[in-house]
Formats: structure tokens, sequence, C-alpha cells
């Protein structure tokens, strides 16, 4: 481990081999920090937070505080934040609330400058987050998504893999799969091509992904008439039927098409 001379940390801390930690660092009781790790200066580490193995954490990030929730009453929470992340400086990670939650974050994601993840909130693998992204509690962030600079996202929404929102955005409803969005509140603007293509999406599948978009928001159906009209044909591709489920499983609503008229 290279623990810089000036940084504290506590005896009730564990830390992997390979461990790096820079100036003016403090890691407090209960942070496990997996190996291979690279925490810069002046950063503060605390709660009952496990960090994943080969993340790096830039100057004055701030993991692991207590949630900013006027419900948090001193209880146990928890903050897991998998492998490979990348934590740019000054961002800001917060526990659950009620005693047992958790934040999870998944693996390969990264963080911009000024991010934050509020309390309880899920992020998947290998999504972006610009400067200056903001989650409210209760979000998830599924795989590959990308969240513009300056985007602030409401309490309990869900933003689908592979979608992209331009930055900032408001977004108050749900956000689809495969989709570009942007506005305030944030619109469909039609499939994420440029995302799809470079993980190498299937022609076919964008294909099929496109039709049920204009089917969705585009046919001036509503969305359980367009569910039930997809539903009733022979869909083989799974990312279409796993866009019929994030619909189906909506609690916020979904962002409104840019076509529809306000």
């Amino acid at each position: 481990m290279r623990i810089h001379e000036t940084a504290i940390i506590s005896k009730k801390a564990k830390l992997a081999d390979n461990v790096s930690v820079g100036a003016y660092t403090v890691i407090n009781d209960g942070v496990v920090v997996g190996e291979g790790t690279k925490i810069g200066n002046h950063c503060l580490l605390e709660g009952n937070t496990n960090i994943g193995k080969n993340c790096e954490i830039f100057t004055g990030a701030v993991i692991g505080s207590r949630p900013q929730d006027l419900k948090y009453k001193g209880v146990k929470v928890f903050l897991e934040i998998g492998g490979n992340n990348i934590i740019r400086e000054y961002s800001t990670f917060n526990p659950g609330t009620e005693k047992g939650n958790k934040t999870v974050v998944g693996s390969g994601n990264l963080f911009m400058a000024y991010s934050h993840i509020a309390h309880d909130c899920r992020v998947g693998n290998n999504c972006v987050f610009a400067n200056n992204a903001t989650l409210a509690g209760h979000v998830t962030i599924e795989d590959m998504a990308v969240i513009g600079g300056l985007v602030a996202i409401h309490q309990f929404v869900r933003v689908g893999s592979l979608s992209i929102i331009g930055g900032c955005s408001k977004v108050v409803q749900d956000i689809p799969p495969y989709s570009t969005c942007d506005g305030h509140p944030a619109v469909v603007y039609g499939l994420n091509l440029v995302g799809l293509r470079r993980h190498k999406v299937p022609r076919d599948t964008i294909k099929e992904l496109g039709r049920a978009y204009k089917i969705i928001f585009n046919s001036g159906f509503t969305a359980t008439h367009a569910l039930e009209k997809l539903e009733n044909e022979q869909i083989k591709s799974p990312e279409v039927k796993y866009l019929i489920n994030f619909i189906k499983g909506s609690q916020r609503g979904l962002s409104k098409s840019c076509r529809v008229e306000k």
C-alpha cells in the first residue's frame, strides 16, 4: 500500500493490497477498499462503504457520508460500489436512508466531476455521468446509460439501458431503454442509434426497435393500446420484449414523445 503520511485512516477500515491514498484524505470506521484502488488527495470515505477493485477516486470526492434525507435517523445503512469505476473530482455518493437499506453502484462507470448519487439509488454497469449529473433518492440507472452534464433526475425515476439524456435536462418521468431524450422536462426524440451501433446491436434488432418506438410514441395510441398491439405480434427480439416490460413496470409514467403536442 502507498499511504501518504498526512492521510488519516481508521484502524477499523479495511484496505486491500496495492491501495494508494493521497494527501489529507480521511478514511473512517467501516470502510472497505478493494485491491488496486487509487484514492486521491483531500477525499473523505466513511460509513458502511464497500468499494471494489481498481477504482480511481479523484480529489475532494466524498463517499459514504450520511444521506441528505430528513427521514434519516442515524440507523445503519450501506453503500456498495463495484470495481473499475472512475469517480472524478468532488463527486458525492450517499448510502441508504432506512435501516439496512443501501445504495448500489455497479462496475465500469465514469462519474465526471461533481456527480451526485443520492440515497437508495441503483446504478448499473458501464454508465457515463457527465459533470454535475445529479440523482435524487431511489433513482435507478440501468446499464450503459449516458447522463448529460447538469441533468437532474427526480426521485424514483428509472433510466433504461443504452439510453442517453441530453445536457441540462429535467427528468421527471421514466426514460425508456435505447432512447435519446432531451428537454425541460425531458422528452423522447427517438432511438439512440449511435449507442446501439457502438454496442454492435444487430441491424434487424434496431429495425424492430424502431418499429416498436413508432407504435409506442408516434402512432397516437395510448401506452396501453400500443403495448397491446405489440404483444399481439410475434416478437422475437429480447430487446423489444425488454422495452415492453420496462414500460409496464413504470410507476412514475413514461417520458413523452417530442412529437406529442403540449
